[in-house]
């Protein structure tokens, strides 16, 4: 048996980066002294916890334990203090507080704390994506897009993209629709729902290009704010619709959350992260 370093088995009926982490904050207040770390996750039977503490009388340890599992945590226990290891419950004694002052009882469901990472990185990846893939920048992550928003400019499409990526975690591209100008073939390729038209309120489209040009120092006389130009460009945008044959959301006087739950209606996504 090795009497120098002491190992902390880490053992766990979810993926044990949380036992994990706790043990190895907990190693870094004794530098100098070998402290080996394994992890020993996706403990889910009475046969693989007998098995862990058997492994574990192969050396100088501790058991750090991050079972949910009522069953098997006392299992790890009984066979732990049978065989003179010491252990440390390090979810235990913080759920049998939290459910005395809440007065209400556990889930004891495994897992639940990388469920929620796993939400949180798809919603991070969704917005770099977003970013990534804004305005059109690169017409060959269309194709890897959950949802792909078109429209002329000021028809709030990057806004909505990014709602649709950090709310709902879905990969949001965007491409502008510029008169005269014919969009990328990428686009005509996608399937059935996953392009998604935006348009506006003549009217309103004029008055917020303006106040655009206005805000930058331009002239509201720019053929970008004109009446004749929306005009065009909205029927230019129409026909693209067509072409694509995908639904159209009218964005005037929305909030972004109303246009993409409307979208999301129209595409019958319901998936939410929390």
């Amino acid at each position: 048996m090795d009497g120098a370093t002491l190992t902390v088995y880490t053992v766990s009926d979810a993926s044990g980066e949380t036992a994990e982490l706790v043990a190895r904050a907990a190693a870094l207040q004794f530098k100098g002294h070998p402290i080996k770390l394994v992890r020993l996750p996706r403990a889910r039977t009475l046969e693989q916890i007998t098995g862990m503490v058997t492994l574990a009388t192969q050396t100088r340890c501790v058991l750090a334990y991050t079972m949910v599992d009522v069953r098997l945590r006392e299992t790890l226990q009984a066979e732990a203090k049978r065989k003179g290891i010491p252990t440390v419950d390090i979810l235990g004694a913080l759920i049998n507080v939290l459910g005395l002052i809440l007065g209400a009882e556990p889930h004891f469901e495994a897992g639940l704390l990388h469920q929620k990472d796993e939400a949180y990185f798809s919603r991070m990846e969704a917005i770099e994506f977003a970013i990534r893939y804004d305005d059109g920048k690169d017409p060959k992550g269309l194709a890897l897009a959950d949802l792909v928003l078109v429209g002329v400019s000021r028809t709030s499409k990057t806004p909505t993209s990014m709602y649709l990526a950090q709310v709902r975690g879905l990969k949001t591209s965007n491409v502008p629709l510029v008169l005269g100008v014919q969009p990328p073939k990428e686009l005509f390729a996608l399937p059935a729902g996953r392009v998604i038209g935006l348009t506006l309120n003549p009217a309103t489209l004029q008055d917020i290009r303006t106040q655009r040009l206005q805000n930058l120092g331009l002239t509201g006389a720019a053929s970008y704010a004109s009446a004749q130009h929306i005009s065009d460009e909205l029927d230019y945008a129409e026909t693209i619709f067509r072409k694509l044959r995908c639904p159209v959301v009218d964005v005037t006087h929305k909030a972004i959350e109303e246009t993409a739950a409307e979208i999301l209606e129209l595409t019958q996504r319901k998936e939410t992260y929390v």
